[in-house]
């Protein structure tokens, strides 16, 4: 039983416990209630019975064993355990005092009274005994009975309930065991499951089987496939997030340590390459800083919790749209209606908009135009872009929210990170946004920004 006890316990454990205390507290509760309303029960029988013998000795004289033994004989209650103590108080009585056979004997040591319990008194030799008195003409009944074959029924009665817990403590453990096990088999089975696929470091994608029952079970390893699954994904996504970080700065660091050796090497010689090393070395390592801003700016992102507060986004935008139309080679359009407001972050709204334009400008002509656009129905509010360039294939249009994806046609010629989009959409995710790209009819693209309006 002390490993029942045990602080670390397994679900057949823990069952078992908790089933034999219960058990045992109802059985044992059961039998105390069942033994006191049985005795009460046998003593209101013996009461009445006593009340009877003492009805039918008070309408008769009992004088001698001659009397007694015609009263018992005309009786027809049972009187074996019965023992009679007469006192006739009568001036004409012959006998002033009579015992019925085996009273005096039974008398020989004073019977002790049983506290709270009314006519119940307890003799060493004999046991419980029930005492009733009565008195009719002139004469004083008392009564004892025997109460053994009452005692008797409910030693029984005991000795039943003590060999059902007994039954119960034996079998119980099997049962509990059988049911555990089908409980918490399947449970076991996806333990030792999870604890291979932990011990292998997430080298391949894996599965936790699935159990058919029970229910719950079942929709746990459901639960552990998806997150194992996610957690693949993200740690490949981290993966090749981390190749392509180290990727992106191996080209500038390249460059600019051959910048540098070549200085180091033939810059007294030739003083007129260390300018345009100069130049080089602070291209790269411009571009560097901003991969690196980039990377920083992803990375707060993935931790960030944003406070969405309502503001006036017609007006944001406008002070936006007068910004950039001072800086980009391309005529910027402004379709901004007045007074409307949004649920968001302004400050990364605003973040993803300028990185938008700035997108569309890079990939469109200096001599096309870019749309900036502002509208809203009773459902949504949607921000969005235009622009004539170049345009985006539908394959392309799968990846450009990728970390790092750049497509092939402007790998090389136009400079950029890869990072730009992928940070738009992580800002849209934080601030509860849908971001859409389509087609521009008959050239570009068009990124769309959508606010559900919230009642």
């Amino acid at each position: 039983m002390k490993s029942l006890f045990k602080k670390n316990q397994n679900s057949d454990a823990i069952m078992l416990q908790s089933f034999l205390l219960l058990i045992m507290t109802i059985i044992v509760t059961f039998s105390a209630i069942l033994v006191i309303a049985i005795g009460h029960q046998l003593l209101e029988t013996s009461r009445i019975t006593a009340d009877n013998i003492v009805k039918s000795l008070e309408k008769t004289v009992i004088d001698g064993n001659h009397d007694w033994k015609q009263w018992r004989f005309n009786s027809t209650l049972d009187t074996s355990t019965s023992y009679v103590e007469i006192h006739n108080l009568r001036s004409t009585a012959k006998t002033k005092h009579y015992y019925s056979p085996g009273t005096q004997k039974l008398l020989a040591d004073q019977p002790q009274k049983i506290p709270l319990i009314h006519d119940l008194y307890y003799q060493e030799n004999t046991g419980f005994l029930l005492f009733k008195a009565g008195h009719a003409k002139g004469i004083n009944y008392n009564l004892w009975i025997k109460l053994q074959s009452q005692i008797k029924i409910l030693a029984r009665v005991m000795l039943i309930t003590f060999i059902i817990l007994l039954l119960t403590l034996i079998t119980l453990p099997l049962y509990i065991h059988v049911i555990t096990q089908r409980l918490t088999g399947s449970l076991t089975k996806l333990t030792h499951a999870s604890q291979k696929i932990s011990a292998e470091n997430f080298k391949g994608a894996k599965k936790l089987p699935v159990p058919t029952s029970p229910t719950e079970v079942k929709q746990l390893a459901q639960s552990f496939n998806h997150l194992l699954d996610n957690l693949y994904y993200q740690n490949n996504k981290e993966k090749i997030f981390v190749a392509n970080a180290a990727h992106e700065l191996r080209t500038p660091i390249a460059t600019i340590q051959s910048h540098a050796q070549l200085i180091k090497r033939h810059g007294q010689q030739h003083p007129e390459i260390i300018n345009d090393s100069l130049t080089y070395i602070y291209q790269e390592s411009t571009q560097m800083a901003d991969l690196i801003e980039k990377l920083l700016t992803l990375s707060r992102a993935d931790q960030m919790r944003l406070p969405l507060k309502s503001y006036n986004l017609s007006r944001s935008l406008q002070t936006i749209g007068n910004k950039f139309q001072k800086i980009l080679p391309q005529k910027l359009a402004l379709l901004l209606p007045e007074k409307i407001s949004v649920t968001a972050d302004q400050q990364t709204v605003e973040q993803i908009v300028a990185n938008l334009l700035t997108n569309a400008s890079k990939y469109s002509p200096a001599n096309s135009v870019v749309t900036l656009i502002l509208k809203q129905s009773p459902q949504q509010t949607t921000i969005q872009i235009y622009d004539q360039g170049m345009g985006i294939s539908p394959e392309e249009k799968k990846h450009i929210f990728e970390r790092f994806y750049r497509s092939n046609n402007v790998r090389g010629s136009i400079a950029g990170t890869g990072l730009g989009l992928a940070i738009v959409a992580q800002l849209a995710a934080l601030n509860q946004l849908k971001l859409t790209v389509s087609d521009n009819v008959p050239q570009g693209s068009i990124f769309s920004l959508i606010f559900e309006n919230r009642n």
